[in-house]
């Protein structure tokens, strides 16, 4: 392993604003808002706030997933929340997380206007919300999938903030870092990959929030979809992982869920706001349109 120069930490470590990276813009050691900014309000009871990353993507999937299932009362409007631009530490994003991280959900049709933060929590107060969708009726069976989706929420942060981070967007490459966060994300994968042997999906034959929230990180990470790095993690060798990440994916509502605030790649996969299903036809297309004039 090549050795770096030693680091000695300080006494009292201190906050220096350019320190590299690609978020480093955005990175603070301290909580609250940065500047007054309301949230824009759309027409239904379900207001997202949110962006098309692997978190994001979970609850835009779940509410598909709820319209597909004939759950009316889940449309809802997803608003666009650009975090390079610092958009979630605006007064009104910090009024509904105060940890100023995507996705957030306001809930207009309670008698109190409920807020909901944390991807896992916003994918359990929905499934409950609708009479327990996409959650097991058996009491071990539920324990089953809670036990998933909190290993999700547990897990993900070495995947992302461990592995994602010291691979793809650090300033430079740090060899002892991107080892210790590959063997932990091949363990990962090796867990998931052991438990889906003879499983269709992460609970049994039954479809669940647990698929929801696994799937677009290491879905996405199986299928090169983040970070580039199949080839690296050699992620081939995680045949399980590979069909049951095929199968969700071929999912129309998840197509649908992974196009909800997303605002980079193809045009046609792209819909920075959603306010009614119509917007899948016509806001994209709109869009291709325009970049042919």
């Amino acid at each position: 392993m090549s050795k770096l120069p030693d680091y000695t930490p300080p006494k009292v470590w201190k906050w220096e604003n350019e320190n590299g990276g690609q978020f480093a813009n955005i990175n603070r050691p301290i909580a609250g808002p940065t500047h007054e900014k309301e949230l824009p309000r759309g027409k239904h009871p379900l207001q997202l706030y949110s962006l098309a990353t692997p978190n994001g993507v979970k609850v835009t999937v779940m509410l598909e997933e709820l319209l597909a299932a004939g759950y009316s009362e889940a449309e809802y409007d997803a608003w666009l929340i650009t975090i390079r631009e610092g958009e979630q530490f605006g007064s009104g994003f910090v009024g509904i997380n105060p940890n100023s991280k995507i996705p957030a959900l306001m809930d207009y049709s309670t008698a109190k206007p409920t807020r909901v933060f944390e991807s896992g929590s916003i994918l359990l107060y929905l499934a409950e919300k609708f009479g327990g969708a996409f959650l097991p009726n058996d009491p071990a069976d539920r324990a089953e999938c809670l036990s998933w989706l909190f290993w999700q929420m547990g897990s993900a942060p070495y995947l992302g903030g461990g592995f994602g981070h010291f691979y793809a967007y650090a300033p430079f490459k740090i060899e002892y870092c991107i080892d210790r966060f590959t063997m932990e994300t091949k363990r990962q994968l090796d867990v998931l990959n052991r438990h889906l042997e003879n499983k269709k999906f992460m609970c049994g034959d039954e479809y669940t929030i647990a698929d929801m929230a696994i799937w677009p990180w290491y879905g996405a990470a199986v299928s090169n979809s983040i970070y580039e790095a199949a080839e690296f993690l050699d992620a081939k060798i995680y045949t399980n992982v590979i069909r049951w990440a095929g199968e969700i994916a071929d999912r129309p509502q998840v197509k649908r869920g992974r196009m909800v605030n997303r605002a980079t790649g193809p045009l046609e996969k792209q819909l920075r706001e959603r306010h009614d299903a119509s917007d899948f036809e016509t806001k994209t297309q709109d869009k291709l349109e325009s970049q042919k004039d």
